[in-house]
């Protein structure tokens, strides 16, 4: 039993010719070309605008239409913003004519006296605006994949922040409250006459114990949610510089032309906070640097966060490793508030640049309620909690 074909399809052409012979002749070379053509003929410039409301698989058109023209007609298809693919058919055009003539989109050109290529030409043309539609369409599909990305990203940064508050104010009130309770108790047993010198020695040990532990639940808290950002970035900034220094025996200098008291949109210190303490912290583990800057700007009404350093610098292998998930997430965090982070290396140290732009969009955006509140809720008692 014989298969049959499959229907052809019908192509849908918009035929710019003012000349009805001319127009069945176009007609009968894509017929004979294979081709299943619904044509549709104008030729007057009104005419093609209202056809271009419809949609076609190919414009053919005449380069010399009287009072138009083919080139007209293209630089109309590209204001309007129309993908379909264009052909110039002429009995006569120039070559710079025709190179033109595809620089301004046209698919192809051919000579009236050679339309036993007009069917070939017309599928090579459909083919490639296929074509051209599906990688613009994996295009968007790919630049949305990664806008949502994105947005989980950001999302995660900031739950991440919600929830280190959260475990910062769970620390405060129960863990902190518990170790201060029991600090008061020994501290009131210790105060008791006739103890005997074993029972002091015991005592005298559990307090440094529970010491220990309020210096241990202070540190944890601190890192969670960094309770020094209360007074300011600048201050908070100074102060990772000078422990930085106190731990690391580096060299850290702090520079900024900003007052303390300068007024930033919320989550922008936190961002610039976390930035400094990745940067030092991946010195610290990479670098082998002896002299660190943190400059800290604003200029332009951009936010500048820079911390650079002497050390060996970083090769594209260190910034290609599969798990180095550090400098990807300051990326994702500065984004969270509008802004970016460039990264230069070389054998002669290596500089990060934390930029946000401080305008109304730079805001963290709020998730069922305001962040900023709550991570200022995570410490109740700042001056208790700070490290100094």
């Amino acid at each position: 039993m014989a298969v049959e074909d499959p229907p052809r399809r019908v192509l849908r052409v918009l035929h710019l010719e003012d000349s009805e012979l001319d127009h069945e002749l176009a007609l009968a070379y894509l017929a004979r070309g294979g081709l299943n053509v619904d044509a549709v003929r104008v030729d007057t410039e009104r005419e093609f605008r209202e056809a271009l409301s419809q949609s076609w698989d190919l414009i053919l058109s005449d380069f010399n239409v009287p009072g138009f023209s083919g080139l007209k007609a293209l630089e109309i298809v590209r204001e309007l913003g129309v993908l379909v693919p264009f052909i110039l058919v002429s009995g006569e055009i120039g070559e710079d004519v025709a190179v033109q003539a595809m620089r301004d989109g046209a698919s192809d050109y051919l000579l009236k006296g050679n339309m036993a290529r007009l069917a070939p030409a017309a599928e090579h043309a459909i083919d490639a605006h296929e074509a051209l539609k599906a990688r613009q369409r994996a295009d968007r599909e790919l630049a949305e994949s990664r806008q949502r990305v994105s947005e989980l990203a950001q999302h995660l940064q900031t739950s991440v922040e919600m929830e280190r508050a959260a475990i910062a104010r769970e620390i405060h009130d129960d863990v902190g409250g518990s170790l201060s309770a029991v600090k008061f108790d020994l501290a009131w047993m210790a105060r008791q006459p006739g103890i005997s010198p074993e029972l002091r020695q015991r005592i005298d040990s559990a307090m440094e114990t529970v010491t220990h532990a309020l210096e241990a639940s202070q540190r944890i808290m601190h890192n969670l949610r960094p309770a020094i950002l209360e007074q300011g970035l600048v201050a908070a900034l100074q102060w990772v510089a000078n422990r930085f220094e106190r731990r690391t025996g580096v060299a850290c200098v702090f520079r900024t032309n900003l007052d303390n008291q300068v007024s930033l949109p919320a989550g922008v210190p936190l961002v610039a906070y976390r930035a400094a303490q990745e940067a030092l912290t991946n010195i610290n583990k990479h670098a082998q640097a002896t002299r660190v800057s943190i400059d800290l700007s604003l200029a332009a009404g951009v936010l500048s966060l820079e911390v650079s350093d002497n050390g060996r610098g970083l090769t594209d292998e260190d910034l290609a490793k599969a798990r180095s998930f550090g400098i990807r997430g300051l990326h994702e965090r500065a984004s969270t508030v509008g802004g970016w982070v460039d990264l230069s290396s070389s054998r002669a140290g290596t500089t990060l640049i934390l930029s946000i732009p401080l305008d109304e969009g730079a805001a963290v955006q709020e998730e069922d309620g305001s962040e900023s509140d709550l991570l200022d809720d995570a410490a109740h008692d700042p001056s208790t909690w700070g490290e100094p």
